[in-house]
């Protein structure tokens, strides 16, 4: 499976997250993840609230980086937090500070960003 196909939600029986592959009702919503362990394939039913896709990218530490992702960039004295989100504008991926301050992933070098969290399960994270 590709990174660029990946995704994470939290299961709806027990809150955990899972990973794989969005699974479509037939009004186009993701309600499912199809996860892939082993050679067996399950359906875990998601909470829709919690679906991030995968930038496909790695941060410093080698862990790929998804939406809703809580970074800080080594390379700034103030290491403030960063949220990742997609970017309508500009159908890109982005890194946004407190709402106001946004890069590009064109503008980043992964070798200097780590994922410290995520928006939903630390959002106190992103109170500067």
């Amino acid at each position: 499976m590709e990174n660029r196909h990946l995704y994470r939600a939290k299961r709806i029986n027990n809150g955990r997250w899972v990973y794989g592959l969005p699974s479509y009702d037939k009004d186009g919503e993701i309600r499912e993840i199809e996860a892939y362990e082993d050679t067996d394939v399950e359906f875990y039913a998601v909470d829709p609230s919690t679906i991030c896709q995968c930038t496909a990218m790695p941060d410093k530490n080698s862990k790929l980086i998804f939406e809703n992702d809580i970074v800080i960039k080594h390379n700034d004295d103030d290491k403030e937090p960063y949220l990742i989100r997609w970017s309508e504008n500009y159908a890109a991926w982005e890194l946004a500070q407190c709402g106001c301050a946004m890069y590009g992933f064109f503008d980043v070098d992964f070798g200097e960003i780590e994922v410290i969290g995520n928006a939903i399960d630390n959002p106190e994270l992103l109170e500067v």
